[in-house]
């Protein structure tokens, strides 16, 4: 064989073998299916910290973007699309994500990135021992409930009616809403609940919660919601509303006050589950977490537009105030 052939020959088993490594690799890579609400920015501090785990993205392991918007209602046909793909891990944000996904499959590892109250809602049956399948963090947030109306009232001296503002297709909003309204009948104050039917619900919702018209608003943890913050942040506005609200995303597009999880730290957290789940570990070996720090943001520009002083204590204990 001449030369110029035998180095063909040998650049095209080279090639081959190359190309063979290659495919070796993108069949080996893992397959994490995200079923949340959103492309949101803990979902990339999820992926950066995935990384730093050894998970490169388009070598060893692959993502699958499954996004609901404002609509909980798809999550079970997205939930199917993942199963079917077969993904080796499913990342949930939201009850009705981690419920479809539940219901999908039952052998699949979930890892509930974010879910509020994943006991009460029957994602889990303990948190120290979830077993079967699904694991993950809770956000506190059926806790946290509590503490923004009791935020709320210091912000608005006087108040005396206030309005609770919900998803109509997450369950979580049903245990909340009960514990806001018993938690309001304590204070003697007057309630209003408004279950939101997301999309198409959104503007007639709004408006029923602004009759009768309430002192401030309650802005319920789902994550429905969180696509249509602009528009509800200017309601608010249009409405001289005082409102707070579960996520700082809220805040910076100008509500008044959010207090809520610091998201990127428990989706970090959720990455190093689903590193754990990847190399081997089972999810009913790895306990439900809580989250352990939390944001409180102040947009002192909206306060000064409703003609609200912001309470010193508040100012002291916020972690950013938007000016």
């Amino acid at each position: 064989m001449r030369r110029r052939d035998l180095a063909a020959a040998l650049g095209a088993a080279l090639g081959a073998v190359a190309l063979a490594r290659v495919a070796i690799a993108a069949e080996a890579a893992k397959v994490v299916g995200l079923l949340v609400p959103a492309p949101l920015r803990p979902i990339d501090s999820f992926k950066a910290r995935l990384a730093e785990r050894g998970w490169t993205e388009g070598h060893n392991i692959r993502f699958e973007p499954r996004w609901a918007g404002g609509d909980d209602n798809r999550y079970d046909a997205l939930a199917a699309e993942l199963v079917a793909l077969p993904a080796d891990a499913i990342l949930t944000w939201s009850t009705p994500a981690v419920l479809a996904a539940k219901r999908a499959t039952e052998t699949i590892p979930i890892v509930m990135g974010a879910i509020a109250d994943p006991v009460g809602v029957g994602a889990v049956a303990n948190l120290a021992r979830p077993g079967g399948n699904v694991t993950g963090f809770s956000t506190q947030n059926y806790e946290l409930e509590a503490k923004r109306l009791e935020l709320l009232r210091e912000f608005v001296p006087g108040m005396a009616r206030v309005t609770f503002l919900g998803n109509t297709a997450n369950p979580y909003t049903a245990n909340a809403l009960q514990q806001l309204e018993a938690m309001a009948e304590r204070g003697r104050l007057k309630s209003d609940a408004v279950m939101l039917d997301m999309p198409a619900g959104l503007e007639g919702g709004l408006l029923r919660g602004a009759q009768p018209r309430p002192d401030a608003v309650v802005v319920i943890a789902a994550p429905a919601l969180f696509p249509y913050r602009q528009r509800i942040v200017e309601f608010m506005a249009q409405h001289q509303l005082p409102a707070i609200y579960p996520f700082r995303e809220y805040a910076e597009a100008g509500g008044l006050i959010a207090y809520s999880t610091n998201f990127d730290d428990l989706f970090r957290q959720a990455a190093d589950y689903v590193d754990k789940i990847l190399r081997g570990v089972l999810p009913a070996e790895l306990p439900v977490q809580q989250a352990a720090t939390f944001e409180l943001v102040i947009n002192q520009k909206t306060a000064a537009a409703l003609g609200l002083a912001i309470p010193q204590m508040l100012l002291v204990r916020a972690n950013e105030v938007i000016e």
